[in-house]
């Protein structure tokens, strides 16, 4: 069942995703070589509690930890470690917000101080992929229209959508209906409404899309690079409102 926000509503959740965003700023400085992954997350954990929330993901679905760390080749759910981050390494930043009462989410890709042409074209175009999804994202439009849109940029790039991931509606509960694919069909699909918020989340390979699971995170399955980039947005009378922006 997909839950309608009110105006009230995606307003507290605008107040979260701006502490979100501004955190997700802060990690962003904290990105370079010989920093683990183990720190980032306990920076992360501790700036989500001293401003009045609580970390979305830990415990959620059995993730131990605040922050998703995804490097080069993991695309999703990496778990932070003793892992230190060398220079050309590519990492998604992950990280869930919960402030009274409702989740906000959101994801970053970053080079490790620099990363080599590839790699940051991958990273590039997925950030791009994110924008155009984000623009589809109104009233009048369907979840295939943002599909279609995320998965046409990709194949025009080069790039590949990574099967069986996407994103997802979000509120109360971190992860709600529908989900939001990041491939389909124009007009096809649930339409949008206002009040609808959701998670768009385009994530792309230099190789197949196909996927693997393991311990420590949802990897290529050939083990090449890839890149995740996630905004919160809900659907206005004005058009789309990114919630997870400062």
């Amino acid at each position: 069942m997909i839950i309608l926000k009110s105006p009230q509503e995606i307003a507290l959740m605008r107040e979260g995703g701006k502490i979100l965003a501004g955190i997700m700023e802060e990690l962003k400085e904290k990105v370079s070589p010989g920093i683990t992954t183990s720190f980032l997350n306990n920076y992360a954990e501790k700036a989500i509690l001293q401003k009045g929330g609580k970390p979305s993901f830990k415990g959620h679905r059995d993730f131990p930890e605040a922050l998703c760390t995804s490097v080069n080749e993991t695309v999703v759910h990496g778990v932070p470690s003793e892992y230190e981050l060398k220079e050309g390494d590519i990492i998604t930043l992950d990280l869930g917000l919960f402030y009274k009462g409702f989740h906000t989410d959101m994801a970053v890709t970053l080079p490790v101080l620099k990363a080599e042409g590839d790699a940051l074209r991958l990273i590039r175009e997925t950030k791009k992929a994110l924008k155009r999804g984000i623009k589809k994202t109104r009233e009048g439009n369907t979840l295939g229209d943002i599909g279609n849109t995320i998965q046409r940029h990709a194949e025009k790039a080069g790039l590949f959508v990574m099967k069986g991931l996407c994103g997802h509606g979000i509120g109360r509960d971190v992860h709600e209906d529908p989900q939001v694919l990041n491939e389909g069909r124009r007009r096809k699909g649930i339409a949008l409404k206002e009040g609808m918020v959701l998670c768009i989340e385009p994530m792309f390979s230099l190789g197949s899309g196909e996927i693997e699971e393991h311990k420590q995170g949802i990897k290529t399955a050939d083990g090449s690079l890839s890149a995740h980039f996630e905004h919160t947005v809900a659907v206005t009378k004005e058009g789309p409102l990114v919630i997870t922006e400062i």
